[in-house]
């Protein structure tokens, strides 16, 4: 059980687009394990290997304990539904801020397991905006950019705030 430093926003490392996974190896499984115990120490329900400071296109989830976990190597998505919802997000990089954002509210993915073989998988609900939260990860697109600036900037004076007096 490795439990990884998570990179803390606003380090550049989670504004760039992570590289796509070429080898499935056994560094790419024990990479997903570092990632869940990681994610679970934080605590979390997802991250992704930028998190940790590894520029790969490699996501966990762990929504219930039911499920358990569940790893997307190259995750993409391929449907979004014209249909959005509002749903409450913060990240593992940025810990004690969150807030509403719109997502769709179904997506379908692509993505290969810890072995290479590709599936693809649709989700709604808690499930479809946390794939499209991490996948925006995944681009460098940290989740606050979805807010307006004004929202933006008053969560990064907030987060500041709090680092400050921790």
């Amino acid at each position: 059980m490795t439990i990884r430093p998570i990179v803390r926003y606003p380090d550049r490392r989670l504004a760039l687009p992570a590289r796509p996974v070429t080898v499935f190896d056994d560094a790419l499984r024990e990479l997903a394990q570092d990632l869940l115990d990681t994610m679970r120490a934080a605590p979390g329900i997802g991250i992704t290997a930028p998190h940790i400071g590894v520029p790969l296109r490699v996501v966990v989830l762990e929504l219930d304990a039911k499920d358990g976990p569940q790893t997307y190597v190259n995750p993409e998505i391929t449907w979004a539904s014209s249909e959005m919802i509002m749903h409450r997000e913060g990240s593992v990089s940025m810990p004690g801020v969150n807030d509403e954002v719109q997502r769709h509210a179904r997506v379908r993915i692509s993505y290969s397991d810890l072995d290479g073989n590709m599936h693809t998988e649709e989700s709604d609900g808690l499930r479809a905006v946390c794939h499209q939260h991490e996948i925006d990860q995944l681009d460098g697109v940290f989740w606050i950019q979805r807010l307006s600036r004004l929202k933006r900037e008053r969560l990064v004076k907030r987060f500041e705030k709090m680092a400050r007096n921790s």
